[in-house]
């Protein structure tokens, strides 16, 4: 691990691994691996089918992680995912019975369709890395991750993401629909067996929790993080936005650029790094306007618009450590 040749085989292994179940969305599987080196969790928005579950399982078994999957619904409580204190007859005391949120990777599935209440049960976990039940404070294991999903086809009876726990979630992805040269390669590679049976683990979780102090260390210039500034607040000066990315979210993008630049086996970060993470980690962290609801721009095209027009920091030796 102390090699960076090794460290970075190790995350191309994983990535292959993964890509031998899901075809096609090698950028998705490296942008989920930005958030995991990151410390980050990711939110999924798409539609059912696309192979959002088992991409999140094939994660887990790449890196030998404890996976755990909470299917939300409107009657799911706050304890059913931290877990509750039962009374034992035999001993006379309470015992806890932890919860799926105790797990390592956890499958957050159609989260907008439970309460706020038990919304805010996973934003504490998530935000604070553990979880309060019954008064009593419980630490979450240290390699935490939560993928999320959500349908952004069906609204009746669900609950929006607060902009709080959206800010939360380090990165905002969608899979779409595969090629139809990729699907083909699906049909024939998946049909009739256990798709996930051949997904063995190349790493630890200690090997996770080793490569992101490495990559806390991947050194920033003052010029990259002036453009990413430059970036983060020309997001609260535009007209089209009404609420602008937070002082979180920089350093959110500061996190994944770093990540995004070890993927790519460097120790510094370049401009081209914080442009290519940018729109998946401030596009869900801003609000439009009402006036644009109807309109033909999203938030991220927003956000992708407003990176063409920064001036972008020619690379220089200073950026390199």
């Amino acid at each position: 691990m102390k090699q960076s040749l090794a460290a970075n085989q190790l995350i191309e292994d994983m990535i292959n691994n993964v890509e031998t179940v899901i075809v096609g969305k090698r950028k998705i599987i490296r942008l989920i691996t930005v958030a995991l080196l990151a410390g980050g969790h990711v939110l999924i928005e798409d539609v059912p089918g696309v192979g959002k579950t088992v991409l999140v399982r094939a994660i887990a078994q790449s890196i030998g992680a404890d996976f755990k999957r909470i299917q939300f619904t409107p009657d799911l409580l706050p304890s059913d995912i931290t877990g509750l204190s039962i009374f034992n007859q035999k001993s006379g005391e309470f015992e806890f019975r932890p919860g799926p949120l105790m797990g390592n990777v956890i499958l957050a599935d159609e989260i907008n369709r439970t309460s706020p209440k038990t919304q805010s049960a996973l934003l504490e976990g998530m935000a604070e890395r553990r979880v309060t039940v019954d008064g009593v404070t419980r630490s979450l294991p240290e390699l935490f991750f939560v993928m999320a999903t959500q349908n952004p086809i069906e609204y009746e009876g669900t609950y929006s993401l607060p902009e709080a726990q959206l800010d939360r979630f380090l990165l905002k992805l969608s899979m779409g629909y595969p090629s139809r040269e990729n699907e083909l390669a699906i049909l024939d590679r998946m049909s009739g067996e256990n798709q996930l049976a051949g997904v063995k683990p190349v790493l630890t979780t200690s090997d996770i929790l080793e490569l992101r102090q490495l990559v806390a260390h991947v050194y920033a210039s003052d010029s990259v993080k002036n453009y990413l500034l430059d970036i983060v607040v020309a997001t609260r000066k535009q007209p089209m936005i009404y609420l602008g990315v937070s002082p979180r979210g920089a350093l959110d993008l500061l996190k994944a650029s770093r990540a995004y630049a070890f993927i790519d086996q460097r120790d510094y970060v370049t401009p081209d790094d914080v442009k290519a993470v940018a729109p998946f980690v401030l596009a869900h962290r801003i609000v439009m306007r009402q006036s644009t609801a109807n309109s033909e721009f999203t938030a991220q095209s927003v956000i992708r618009e407003l990176i063409e027009q920064i001036d972008v920091p020619i690379l220089s030796s200073e950026m390199i450590k």
